[in-house]
């Protein structure tokens, strides 16, 4: 009997071959064998790493496809709707990336080779040191070739593809160098020279396809981007399930901007300055405490922020989360693009330092006043930033659905909920929270005429200094940041346009009686990362189908 039931368990598939009918087990079974793969095939724009990967997301689209869709309960549909469109949008990059390649593969003769001496080193097989130093000389004289070649420039998208086909190759050439220098003596005397010549030319010849891959230095005070332009916007948005076009995000923006502007005139008559709000604004801005009291400034913040949470029973804490947050002060280069506090499980403060010119060091303090901070502890701890991680961790872990309307909206939409409650007890407080609720409708409005392209980067920065109050180095610090080319262009917009969901649904079933406001937040932390409209169904119990998209029109006006 135990003879038989071993044999039964060794005939079991494993891995992407391995049946379930639920969704939970077949995306934690993906997430394990993309994980495998990526660790694998390491080499990026490689043609068989592409077609792995395309191959993966056929074999696991193939796997949904079996799945009886009606039958699932709401939680597994929003599961299989999101996955699915994840996997056929992935599908379509890879493809775009193999069509691509094989329009810039006549600029690579040199290619196969790399890929080839790549793909033995997986496996640790022998090398010969001097054919090895020989193949190395002969490429370089191709890569001569192909650059003095290289007259005809390729258009934008190819330019970037085949500048980041050369990255590719160089890591290849790396990974096989690494592996065998000094390991193997016979290699690591012959190869390391004609090596570095290779390394070096494989660089040269990237730039001249794609001068976009060289990045201006951090201290550049020159602020560059690259619009996405309004295609790709509309594209981004229905990925994201959010039903409005990018010139209506604009409108809705400026419509809670008007808002904004009314209760800034409220606190701003409220300290005495009448209609003249960036006096009083001013005034907040000086309330900045003496260099080195910021954490203790910061901890102060986020006790009264914790104790509120409390005292009007909003929301779980766990007490791991509670005791575990720490803290951590931000570099001043890191300052140029942050230039203010991060958050997560770790709160980093953003505070100037002894190297700062004199006018950056009162600007950054200015920026970080206890006002304007009250708003954002939160936001960036809990119920924000490390709750949100925290939860994650420990709830439906197999989903990998991240989006910056969840991750941004949420934390967003305790500010406004808490603004809502009588969290700002003071004038003072109220304009720096509206500060930061400017900040968030104005990301929208420069985003996207900046994507769309209305706005230069230098009109952004003045629309924040003029429209919002931002100091001008923060101003720069916050349009750099967002169009350097480590968020996506939906990033900044996701902020507000989350928030406004998450607000959306709190009315909807919240405001309605149908659920406490702890029930609902607790719901909300354990479902994980989703687009905030498959929250919805998930907490109503909205029955999808396959195919779902977006149509939930969630602003109501002001």
């Amino acid at each position: 009997m135990k003879r038989l039931l071993l044999s039964l368990i060794l005939a079991a598939p494993m891995g992407a071959g391995a049946q379930s009918d639920d969704t939970p087990s077949i995306l934690t079974q993906y997430q394990a064998d993309r994980g495998s793969l990526r660790r694998f095939y390491i080499i990026q724009q490689s043609p068989e790493r592409c077609e792995r990967f395309r191959q993966l997301d056929r074999d696991y689209l193939a796997r949904l496809g079996k799945l009886n869709f009606a039958k699932l309960p709401t939680d597994q549909q929003v599961d299989y709707v999101l996955f699915k469109r994840n996997l056929e949008a992935d599908l379509k990059q890879l493809e775009t990336e193999a069509t691509e390649y094989q329009q810039v593969k006549e600029r690579f003769p040199f290619a196969d080779s790399i890929y080839v001496m790549e793909k033995r080193r997986r496996r640790g097989l022998s090398v010969d040191g001097p054919a090895i130093a020989r193949e190395l000389d002969r490429l370089s004289r191709q890569v001569d070739a192909a650059k003095a070649a290289n007259k005809t420039p390729l258009p934008g998208k190819l330019a970037q593809r085949a500048g980041r086909v050369a990255q590719g190759l160089r890591e290849a050439l790396k990974s096989v160098y690494t592996f065998y220098y000094d390991y193997d003596p016979d290699f690591t005397w012959w190869v390391a020279k004609p090596y570095q010549y290779l390394y070096d030319q494989l660089a040269v010849y990237g730039r001249s396809f794609d001068p976009t891959e060289v990045r201006e230095p951090a201290d550049s005070k020159e602020i560059t981007g690259i619009a996405a332009g309004r295609e790709e916007l509309v594209r981004q948005l229905a990925y994201e399930y959010i039903p409005y076009s990018p010139e209506e995000l604009v409108d809705i923006a400026n419509k809670e901007f008007a808002w904004c502007d009314k209760e800034l005139l409220k606190a701003s008559r409220e300290m005495g300055f009448g209609d003249n709000w960036k006096a009083a604004q001013e005034k907040v801005k000086n309330s900045y405490v003496p260099a080195g009291e910021q954490p203790a400034l910061i901890l102060r913040l986020y006790n009264e922020s914790i104790d509120f949470l409390k005292k009007n029973d909003l929301i779980t804490i766990p007490p791991v989360a509670e005791e575990t947050w720490r803290m951590s002060m931000m570099s001043p280069e890191r300052q140029l693009v942050n230039p203010f506090f991060l958050g997560g499980e770790e709160i980093i403060i953003s505070y100037p330092t002894s190297g700062m010119a004199h006018a950056d060091k009162l600007m950054s303090m200015r920026g970080n006043n206890p006002h304007f901070s009250k708003a954002t502890v939160h936001h960036e701890l809990i119920a924000g930033h490390h709750l949100q991680g925290f939860m994650n961790d420990r709830y439906k872990t197999y989903r990998n659905f991240d989006t910056p309307f969840w991750t941004e909206g949420w934390a967003l939409y305790w500010e406004m909920l808490l603004w809502d409650k009588g969290f700002a007890k003071t004038p003072e407080d109220r304009i720096g929270m509206l500060f930061w609720r400017m900040h968030r409708c104005a990301r929208i409005i420069f985003s996207l005429n900046f994507h769309l392209g209305n706005w230069t980067p230098q009109q952004c920065v003045d629309f924040l200094v003029d429209r919002v109050g931002h100091e001008r180095a923060n101003a720069e610090g916050e349009v750099r940041r967002s169009f350097a080319g480590n968020y996506p262009p939906l990033y900044q917009l996701a902020y507000m346009t989350g928030g406004l969901q998450f607000y959306a649904l709190h009315k909807e079933l919240v405001d309605s009686k149908k659920m406490t406001d702890r029930a609902f937040h607790d719901a909300i932390m354990r479902l994980n990362a989703l687009p905030v409209e498959l929250i919805r169904a998930s907490l109503t119990d909205r029955k999808l189908k396959p195919d779902y998209q977006a149509g939930w029109r969630f602003y109501d006006g002001r």
